[in-house]
C-alpha cells in the first residue's frame, strides 16, 4: 500500500485566499465533538527558496491551516504557533501547531450586554457566532444551517463579565436538554469550496445511518476500557452569581436545589457529594437546569473506551458523529462484548518505519 500524501493548504485566515501548498512530515491531526482539536506537523525547509516561502505566511492567529490526505479534507484550523529549528545535520524545518477553527472563538470576548429572551437554543448559540462575526475583523466565515432544537431558553449576557463566546457557547450547551458544537470542516461538493460549518447536535450530534462494525480480533489492533469513579457523585448542587444587591450586607451565592440520588442511596451507594461554580448565573431555573445535567453525568463512573484501529477508506475524520458496533473476544470478554458506541474524537498517527498509519477513536456509549 502507498504511503499516504499530506500537504497543508496554507490560507489567509479572513477570506481563506489560498497563500502556498507545503508539504509536511510527522502529521498528527485529532478531532473531537465536546473540545477542540489540534494539528502538529513539520514543514521541511531544504533550501532558501523555500525558506522565502514560508516565512511570511506563517503567522500565528492570522493564517489558516486546512490538512489534505491524498487530496481529501482531514482537519481544519488555526496556526497558533511556528517553531522554526536546525538540526544536529544541518536539515531545517518549521514545527507547527494548530488548534481547530473553534479555538479562534476563544480569543473572542463579549464586549457588549446581550440578551435573548424565548429563543431557540441553536439560534441563541447561532447569534453568539453571528456577534463575533459581524465586527470588523471578526468574520472567518463559518457558516450554519437553520434547524432547531424545539427548547426555548432565555439568556442575558453582561459585558462586565466579558466572557469569550467559546465559554458562552460551552454553558449553554451543558445544561438539562442541550445540545454539543463543533465547527466540521469539509469541501462542497459541487463547487470544490473549503467550508467552515457551525455544527449543532440536539441532544446529540449524529451522523450516518449504518453501523460501522469494528471487532478485535481483526480491525481493532488495540482498545483500552477504562473506568475513572473519581468524578463520581450522588449529591449536588450549583453555586451561580450573588443575588446581593445591597453592597453594606454580606454577599452569598445563589444556589441550586440540593439534588440527591435517593435511589442509589437505598441500593448500597455511599453517599458522595459533588459541587460546581457558575459564577455568572444569576437565574435561578437556569442554575437548576446545570445542575441536573452536571447531577445526571456523575452518578456513575465514566467509561472512555478508546480504540485503535489502522487507516483505511472507511476510517476518516467524518466518523465524527457515527454509531459503531465494536464486537470483542478475549481474555477480558471471554463471553464477547458486542456494544453500540459513538465516535467522539479522532486521532490520527503518521506511519513510521515500525507501524502503519493508525487512527485512536474515542467512544461513548450509544444513546
Amino acid at each position: 500500500m502507498a504511503t499516504p500524501a499530506y500537504r497543508v493548504l496554507v490560507c489567509d485566515l479572513r477570506t481563506d485566499a489560498l497563500l502556498d501548498v507545503l508539504p509536511v512530515t510527522e502529521v498528527a491531526v485529532e478531532d473531537f465533538i465536546g473540545k477542540a482539536g489540534s494539528l502538529r506537523a513539520t514543514v521541511p525547509v531544504p533550501n532558501r527558496e523555500i525558506a522565502d516561502r514560508v516565512r511570511p505566511i506563517l503567522r500565528g492567529g492570522r493564517t489558516a491551516l486546512w490538512v489534505e490526505r491524498d487530496r481529501d479534507i482531514w482537519w481544519g484550523g488555526i496556526l497558533w504557533s511556528t517553531v522554526p529549528k536546525i538540526d544536529e545535520r544541518g536539515f531545517a524545518s518549521a514545527e507547527v501547531q494548530a488548534g481547530t477553527f473553534d479555538t479562534y472563538l476563544e480569543h473572542r470576548k463579549i464586549f457588549e450586554s446581550l440578551r435573548a429572551e424565548d429563543i431557540d437554543q441553536l439560534d441563541i448559540a447561532r447569534n453568539l457566532v453571528d456577534y463575533a462575526q459581524r465586527l470588523p475583523g471578526g468574520d472567518i466565515g463559518i457558516e450554519y444551517d437553520t434547524h432547531l432544537s424545539g427548547i426555548k431558553r432565555s439568556r442575558r449576557y453582561s459585558k462586565y463579565d466579558q466572557p469569550t463566546v467559546r465559554e458562552l457557547l460551552d454553558k449553554l450547551a451543558a445544561v438539562e436538554d442541550g445540545f454539543e458544537w463543533r465547527i466540521r470542516c469539509e469541501r462542497d461538493p459541487d463547487t470544490g469550496r473549503r467550508r467552515k460549518l457551525l455544527e449543532l447536535g440536539h441532544p446529540r450530534i449524529l451522523r450516518g445511518e449504518a453501523d460501522v462494525v469494528l471487532a478485535h480480533p481483526g480491525p481493532v489492533l488495540t482498545y483500552e476500557h477504562p473506568e475513572d469513579a473519581t468524578p463520581l457523585a450522588n449529591v449536588w448542587q450549583a453555586r451561580g452569581a450573588s443575588n446581593n444587591s445591597n453592597q453594606a450586607a454580606a454577599s452569598k451565592p445563589l444556589l441550586s436545589d440540593l439534588l440527591v440520588a435517593e435511589d442509589d442511596l437505598a441500593d448500597g451507594w455511599p453517599r458522595l457529594d459533588g459541587s460546581s461554580d457558575h459564577s455568572s448565573v444569576d437565574d435561578a431555573d437556569t442554575l437548576n437546569q446545570h445542575a441536573r445535567a452536571e447531577a445526571a453525568a456523575a452518578r456513575r463512573p465514566q467509561v472512555i473506551p478508546a480504540v485503535t484501529v489502522h487507516l483505511d477508506q472507511g476510517v476518516t475524520p467524518d466518523l465524527l458523529g457515527r454509531t459503531i458496533r465494536l464486537r470483542i473476544r478475549d481474555v477480558w470478554f471471554p463471553e464477547g462484548y458486542d456494544l453500540r458506541h459513538r465516535v467522539v474524537g479522532i486521532n490520527v498517527t503518521p506511519p513510521t518505519r515500525e507501524a502503519g498509519e493508525t487512527a485512536t477513536l474515542t467512544l461513548e456509549a450509544a444513546a
